[in-house]
């Protein structure tokens, strides 16, 4: 059965799966959700037999019904291949009980390099599909990860321009030198004056200004998106939790139907919902545990059906959660809304005028699968320290804001459940705050000693996308206002 596409803004418009990738955004600045979610079509038995490249062709079938097979297996080829420094792309190591999914294997060592390597892909055959003779322009946002998995995705791309803007001073050092050393005549990178939510927000309004719609199409350019907002960003990701289950299956470590719990760093929420599809294609998943850092917004959303975003925007060692506007949790509310575009609307517009929406009691119930959790920068810190001291592996930041919640969740509620972890991001990304949490004596030394001296203590091998930056020119070095976003966009595409 087909799966179409409609906004959560507007459910009486159904598009296919190619033109929602195409689009990214819908016009009414909603965001595209399938008509219904699919049950696997094999069982985990069958699915724990396949590898990685094999488990994503069943999952993305099912949610991307307009692709032929051949056009799916291609840009699954594509994306999945030697770019993965393990043959595995996302194997699940043990420590201390828990099972830490790692999703950094990927060419910027993050788990958004898990979606944007086939994005492009996925983009270009969208493009054949419907018969798209313009320039598709990738305008992104980024916290930090996400810009640079894109723009090692889209580098080189014929038929595209990716744009990608970041706060100046939010993200790592490593994030940023990783960003503004990319290679590619059609790739853009702007820090701006701002936050990642100005930048986000500003990415939005211009994906709804009309007036430059119509100026850039009689260019022969049309805006898309490879931010978490893109359901072809979202649709890859439910890939490896169907994989983590059929993994600990073949290794025995579950038995058939037993039920796991997820826990995930959450900041966009785009990840942890991927789980929730999961969930709801028949993968046996108890609790989805959602872990934030001390912007806390989402924990505060759980506790009490109020999402606020009306607070102190914090700046922590975790800065891709550094986010209070969660833009995938508007296809949550859809759903919780009984699909209701009118009333998700509604919500959508107080959160954009007034900062804060409540939910219903009933509303609040369909979010029984969730539950919310934090960490403060000190256990985060202490998480790193600790769970290195006793195993010998180290976490990134993200990853150990999600293993505390995971620590304090079991003792609270003592839920022996076995469980996975979404560790995602490398901690070569984040190595200052990783050496400092293991020792305050690292703080001396520059960041690629640090790098060297992680190698050494946690018996890794340097990933290929450090070593590539240690020397690497800056060849984008532009700083605008987030009020000036649209000049530059239109600068770099020649408008002006």
């Amino acid at each position: 059965m087909e799966v179409q596409y409609s906004s959560t803004r507007n459910s009486g418009k159904k598009i296919t799966a190619s033109q929602a990738i195409l689009q990214g955004l819908s016009e009414d600045g909603g965001l595209f959700v399938p008509d219904h979610i699919p049950a696997l079509s094999l069982s985990m038995r069958e699915l724990a037999d396949r590898n990685y490249q094999e488990t994503a062709y069943e999952v993305m079938k099912l949610l991307l019904t307009d692709f032929t097979e051949e056009e799916l297996k291609d840009c699954i080829a594509r994306a999945y291949d030697s770019k993965f420094d393990t043959e595995e792309i996302a194997p699940l190591v043990e420590a201390e009980g828990a099972y830490y999914l790692e999703l950094f294997h990927g060419a910027t060592i993050a788990f958004k390099d898990m979606a944007l390597s086939i994005l492009p892909h996925l983009m270009i055959t969208a493009a054949k599909k419907n018969h798209v003779d313009r320039e598709i322009v990738i305008l992104t946002a980024t916290s930090g990860d996400t810009g640079k998995a894109a723009l090692a995705g889209f580098a080189g791309v014929a038929g595209t321009k990716i744009i990608v803007f970041y706060p100046k001073n939010g993200v790592s050092p490593i994030q940023e030198k990783q960003m503004v050393t990319q290679k590619g005549d059609n790739t853009f990178v702007v820090g701006i004056h701002g936050n990642f939510d100005d930048a986000q927000t500003g990415v939005k309004q211009l994906f709804n200004d009309k007036e430059l719609a119509g100026e850039m199409a009689a260019c022969g350019l049309q805006f898309s998106s490879a931010n978490s907002i893109n359901i072809g960003r979202l649709v890859p990701q439910v890939v490896y939790y169907v994989y983590a289950y059929a993994k600990l299956l073949k290794e025995e470590k579950i038995a058939d139907g037993e039920k796991i719990n997820v826990v995930v760093p959450t900041g966009n929420f785009g990840n942890i919902l991927a789980a929730f599809y999961a969930k709801n294609m028949g993968v046996p998943i108890n609790k989805l545990i959602c872990a934030s850092n001390e912007n806390k917004v989402l924990y505060d959303f759980f506790m009490t059906g109020e999402y606020d975003r009306n607070r102190e925007f914090k700046l922590t060692s975790s800065p891709s959660m550094d986010i209070l506007i969660s833009s995938n949790l508007e296809r949550m509310i859809y759903r919780i809304a009984g699909d209701d575009a009118d009333q998700t609307g509604k919500l959508m517009k107080a959160l954009s005028e007034q900062g804060v929406y409540h939910v219903t009691e009933e509303m609040k119930e369909g979010l029984s699968d969730f539950h919310g959790g934090f960490a403060d920068e000190k256990e985060t810190a202490e998480r790193i320290r600790s769970l290195y001291e006793d195993t010998g592996y180290v976490l990134d930041t993200h990853t150990a804001v999600a293993s505390a919640v995971y620590q304090k969740y079991a003792a609270e509620t003592g839920d022996k459940t076995k469980t996975v972890i979404a560790s995602t991001a490398s901690p070569f990304k984040f190595t200052r705050s990783v050496m400092n949490a293991i020792d305050q004596k690292y703080d001396a030394m520059g960041d690629f000693e640090l790098v060297d001296e992680l190698s050494k203590i946690g018996n890794v091998k340097i990933p290929k996308a450090i070593e590539e930056i240690r020397t690497a020119p800056v060849l984008h070095d532009h700083v605008c206002d987030r009020t000036e976003m649209k000049a530059v966009v239109k600068q770099f595409l020649g408008m002006e």
